[in-house]
């Protein structure tokens, strides 16, 4: 498993609330990849629930959303949006635990529209909300010009 790299990190005004480090309210994630998936290992704080000790549904999609639009940097080095997100909450998630695994990959690709499959588990490994979300993606000349990207590399 390789750490994928922030192409954004150094970048003036980068504030996303799912990846960038220094975004005081953000959840500051961070990825790598794993063969055809991208992984992300995430700590659920008491803040982000809902319920008591259960995380806010709303959360858990962030996260899902954001694993899969690093799926679209890293494995199709390019950037895009959301147009469409399914997700299916099956088992809560507790705020407790002290660690949460998300996992995602393409799984069609439509011409500009990439749909890719994410799922979140909880501490002992129980699959317990997915999603699959539909990325309109940009060309790579759009991607520059208006999200700054230019690529998406691992470390060594």
């Amino acid at each position: 498993m390789k750490k994928i790299i922030n192409p954004w990190k150094d970048v003036p005004g980068y504030n996303c609330f799912g990846c960038a480090p220094t975004n005081p309210f953000g959840v500051h994630m961070e990825f790598w990849e794993d063969g055809d998936e991208i992984v992300s290992f995430w700590q659920p704080r008491p803040e982000y629930q809902g319920w008591i000790d259960t995380m806010h549904g709303g959360i858990q999609a962030v996260l899902l959303d954001e694993i899969c639009a690093w799926v679209v940097l890293r494995k199709l080095q390019t950037s895009g949006v959301t147009s469409k997100m399914e997700t299916r909450y099956m088992k809560s998630v507790m705020t407790t635990d002290k660690q949460i695994t998300l996992r995602a990959t393409v799984q069609e690709i439509k011409r500009n529209l990439v749909i890719v499959e994410a799922r979140l588990y909880n501490e002992a490994g129980e699959l317990c909300t997915k999603a699959v979300c539909t990325y309109f993606t940009f060309s790579p000349e759009k991607a520059a010009e208006s999200m700054k990207f230019l690529g998406c590399e691992v470390e060594e």
